[in-house]
Parts: structure tokens; C-alpha cells; sequence
């Protein structure tokens, strides 16, 4: 309606932790109240931390100060549920907050009502979310039917009256507790899952939002316990919340052996800008003991454009006792196994998801990337003509972890570039006389380097880790989804139920998918990228 000078005006607020709101009423021709405006309005974060009573000063000031215009000058009744606010207004030490709000109230012709918060339902709604309304005549009835079956309700129901219980309540025939200003409904044993799983489901909230929630409508005894043990069976919330707190499982760096071409990395960099030759992608080898590194340009990411470069290796090299690739196409392919058992060579391929199983090649595209852009940013189609430069220049470079450029480690002595060309010649003599006898003691001072930098990095990543879960065969399980690409950003970042019929050494397992959702049927995974799966 539309407000008139001197007609009966009465505010009523009421306020909760989500927000607070207020609505201005006045008497009309027909002598019945009849709202002028509304407030609704979410509360700070700073604010969720008042108190009950404080919410409730809060919303009658910051009504008084959205209806200013309408309310100076008027005699009017602030209707509020909050049955301490006006004996507060009335006493002389006030809190410093209070105390401030209490001058505003002055400028203001106002007398202050109490009224049940059961008759102020229309002001309670603009003062919380919709989805943390949970509630209904429906509800009600089925809570009121259990109450009077659950004979813990019924303990509580006959001490009503006791000095020890005064907070407890009859009204309607359903029990009441008060607490800090509000009347909450008592729910029996039987339904305080149900109640906590519809204010959950209202959103997926966090475990202190869901608390939040019921606290608003609902008395229920050890409530964080139980939120706790609902979200953690709550099926979305495994198969989209992301694991907290440290990782599962310590890293388990790979054996070294004390010789170089023992052990290849390999994989593929890519798709790169096509070149007038088709090159597409690189296929990186790196040797494990000496960092040696080889980059060739292939046209596919196929297991015979990698075969044909391993064949090219061997011919110079010989071929590696085992060679460590992730699950690619390419390296999982029949051709490819039959290659590595054709030549006696062990093929170890990385868990899924787990790149720094293959880690030294992985640090090497890292370098190998921003590089190529950078030589090549005046026409990125030309990157090729910088792969071989490039691959000397990494083959000649002091490593960090083994103290010595790959190519001495490899080949014993220093690579000669046209750079240091006349250094290197009158170094020559005296290096080829050594030569013998370093490159054994070389190797051994390498290896130890290595030791020693994969106890640092150990160190340095176990801190953020804990012992891993220890999953059995059998058990269900949901895996972390590794891939996100177009139009998957939004979808579950879990995946699963998946049974584990494998367990496989240092935290790896095989599994196999249970029921129909996305993701392969057969895979495998690692404990930090797993979670239990146990649905409520």
C-alpha cells in the first residue's frame, strides 16, 4: 500500500546467520496491516559472526536506516522475536556496538514489542535463503509422529519443567528447545540423518554450511559428528569434491643403475605448428643415469613413427635394459610390446595420471616448450631447424643433478663447439691421458650426485604427504578424473565406482569399473588419486 503521515506503522525484523530482513507495514481503510516495503539482505562474513541477539539489533538498524525516510517524525512499534532487545535498550552499560546503535534508535518515536518468532513467518523467510528453508506442514507432522515414538524425546518431554532442562518446550504437542533467542524443533533419533541429508542436498554444502542450515529450524544432539558422516557418504560430494590435506603415499624415486643406455625415457611433445615436411611432434629419449637427451621429429604420435626412432638409436647405441613411457597410445600398442620382448628390453609403463613417474623427460619438455617459442616466434612453422641446436646445447650443459654435462658422463670427455674450439684443442692432450681413469671415478661421483639430489627431493615432497590409504582387493573405490577437455569443466571430478582387482607395489592399483558412468572399463590408479567410495 501507499505510506500516509499518520496512519498505525508497525516494523518487524527478524535476522539470521545468512542474512536479516525487515518490512514496513500500516494500517489501511480496512483497519488490517498492510506491507509498504520490504528488506531482505545477506549477511557479511564479518557479520555471520555475531551473535543471535547482535543479528537481531542488527536487522531493526539497518531497517531504521532503509526506511528513514518514511519512519521520521512517526510514532511507529518495532515487532521483533528477540525478547532480550528491548530490556538490552534499556540498560546503561552497553557493549561499544550496541552502544552505537542504541544512539540511533534514539532519533526515532518508537516502542519496542516482543512477539513468538511462530508469528513472525513472514519477515523470518527474507531473513534466510530459500534453499535453508527445510521445514513444512508435511515435515512437521511426520517429526511430531516421531517424537512421540522415540523415547529419548519422551525422556526429555517429562523433565519439562526441571530447573535442570527449562530450555525444552511444549507447543502444538511438539517439543521445542530455545536456544540463544530461537525455538528449535527437537528431532528424534530416528529422523536426524533424514533431516541433516535434506538440508545437505539443498545445495551440497560444506560440513559448517549443512550445520548452519539445520541449526536455523532443528535441535539435534553431537550435530557435527553427524553432518561429518553424512557428507563423507554423500555420493555427489565424493564424486565432485576435490581430496583435502595431504597427499596420500610418499614418492618413490626409480632406481639407479651405475652405467649409462641403461634406462630410457621416452615420450612424445605435442602437437606442434606443422612443418613444410609435416612435422607434427617430438619424440624425446633421455637417459636415466647421464640425462643424456635426444630429440627427433616425428609426423604422428604412433607406435611406428617411436620404433622407428628407437631402431635409429639402436644402431649406434645398442638397446636399453628397460624403458619407462606413460600409457599413450603409441606405448601401449601390440607393436610396441612385441618390440620390447622381441629385443629383451623391460617396458614399465607409468601409472595414469602420474606424470612424475616419467618425471626427467617431463622436466625436459618443460625447458624444451618455451624454448622452441621463443627461437621460433618470428614463424613458429620453422621450430625444426632449432631441434638440433638445441638438443647439443642441452648435451652440453652442467646438470644439476649429476654435477657433469650428459655428453661427458656418456662419452668422457667434453663436447667440442666452434665457440671454445682453441680452449678445447689445448685441453685435449692432457684430458685424453685422464680420460681412462676419470670416467670410472666420474660415473661413481655421478651416481652419488643423483642419490643425493632424490633424497632432497624425497625430503622435500613427503613433507606435504601421509602414509596412503591402504585400499585391499576388492574394495570400492572413486578415481580422480585426469583429463578435462572441452565441455568437461563442470563435470564430476571423480569418476567411479571402481573395484580393485589389483594391488600393485607403492601405492598403484588396477581397477575395474562397477555399474554404468563415465570413464574406461579396465584402468589403473595411484592412492592419491582415490578415494573411498562408501554411499550412504
Amino acid at each position: 500500500s501507499i505510506f500516509q503521515q499518520g496512519k498505525t506503522t508497525e516494523l518487524h525484523t527478524d535476522a539470521s546467520q545468512q542474512g536479516y530482513g525487515a518490512v514496513l507495514l500500516q494500517e489501511a481503510e480496512d483497519g488490517k496491516l498492510h506491507p509498504v516495503q520490504y528488506m531482505s539482505k545477506k549477511t557479511t562474513p564479518a557479520e555471520e559472526k555475531y551473535s543471535s541477539y547482535e543479528l537481531e539489533v542488527l536487522a531493526v538498524v539497518n531497517a531504521l536506516r532503509k526506511f528513514r525516510t518514511y519512519l521520521m517524525g512517526n510514532h511507529f512499534k518495532i515487532i521483533t522475536d528477540c525478547s532480550a532487545f528491548q530490556r538490552t535498550m534499556d540498560k546503561k552499560d552497553l557493549v561499544t556496538r550496541i552502544a552505537r546503535w542504541a544512539l540511533l534508535l534514539e532519533e526515532f518515536d518508537n516502542e519496542i514489542v516482543h512477539r513468538s518468532g511462530q508469528r513472525m513467518q513472514h519477515v523470518d523467510a527474507l531473513s534466510r535463503y530459500p534453499v535453508a528453508i527445510i521445514t513444512s506442514d508435511t515435515l512437521t507432522a511426520r517429526l511430531k509422529r516421531a517424537q512421540q515414538e522415540d523415547e529419548y524425546t519422551q525422556s526429555l518431554r517429562s523433565m519439562i519443567g526441571s530447573n535442570n532442562d527449562s530450555d525444552f518446550f511444549d507447543k502444538n504437542e511438539i517439543l521445542y528447545k530455545y536456544v540463544d533467542g530461537r525455538e528449535l524443533i527437537v528431532v528424534p533419533r530416528d529422523m536426524q540423518t533424514e533431516i541433516i541429508k535434506l538440508a545437505h542436498e539443498k545445495g551440497h554444502f560444506s560440513a559448517a554450511k549443512t550445520e548452519g542450515v539445520v541449526k536455523q529450524e532443528f535441535f539435534i544432539p553431537n550435530l557435527s559428528r553427524q553432518v561429518q558422516n553424512v557428507i563423507v557418504n554423500c555420493v555427489p560430494c565424493i564424486l565432485t569434491n576435490k581430496k583435502s590435506g595431504k597427499k596420500d603415499g610418499f614418492l618413490n624415486p626409480i632406481p639407479k643403475e651405475d652405467v649409462p643406455l641403461s634406462t630410457y625415457h621416452v615420450d612424445f611433445i605435442g602437437p606442434l605448428p606443422s612443418t613444410n615436411k609435416k612435422y607434427q611432434h617430438i619424440l624425446t629419449i633421455v637417459d636415466a643415469f647421464t640425462k643424456f637427451t635426444w630429440l627427433y621429429p616425428v609426423k604422428s604420435t604412433s607406435a611406428e613413427d617411436a620404433l622407428d626412432k628407437l631402431k635409429v638409436q639402436q644402431k649406434t647405441f645398442g638397446n636399453p635394459k628397460r624403458i619407462i613411457t606413460d600409457r599413450g597410445s603409441a606405448f601401449t600398442s601390440k607393436a610396441f610390446g612385441d618390440y620390447c620382448t622381441n629385443e629383451n628390453i623391460q617396458h614399465f609403463q607409468i601409472t595414469t595420471g602420474v606424470p612424475r613417474g616419467n618425471g626427467q623427460v617431463e622436466r625436459i619438455h618443460r625447458t624444451l616448450i618455451p624454448v622452441l617459442t621463443k627461437l621460433s616466434i618470428a614463424d613458429s612453422t620453422k621450430w625444426f631447424k632449432f631441434v638440433d641446436p638445441l638438443q647439443r646445447i642441452l648435451n652440453s650443459t652442467f646438470n644439476r643433478s649429476t654435477k657433469w654435462s650428459p655428453f661427458e658422463l656418456l662419452i668422457g670427455v667434453t663436447m667440442r663447439n666452434k665457440e671454445d674450439l682453441h680452449l678445447r684443442d689445448l685441453l685435449m692432450e692432457e684430458m685424453m691421458e685422464e680420460l681412462q681413469e676419470q670416467t670410472d671415478e666420474l660415473r661413481q661421483d655421478a651416481k652419488k650426485n643423483i642419490q643425493k639430489i632424490q633424497a632432497e627431493n624425497k625430503r622435500t615432497y613427503d613433507r606435504k604427504c601421509r602414509n596412503a590409504p591402504s585400499y585391499q582387493r576388492g574394495d570400492l573405490v572413486v578415481i580422480q578424473r585426469t583429463q578435462f577437455g572441452t565441455g568437461l569443466k563442470l563435470r564430476p571430478r571423480f569418476l567411479g565406482p571402481y573395484r580393485i582387482v589389483k594391488v600393485k607395489p607403492i601405492n598403484r592399483y588396477d581397477l575395474e569399473k562397477v555399474g554404468n558412468h563415465d570413464g574406461p572399463k579396465l584402468t589403473n590408479s595411484s592412492a592419491d588419486l582415490m578415494k573411498f567410495y562408501s554411499p550412504g
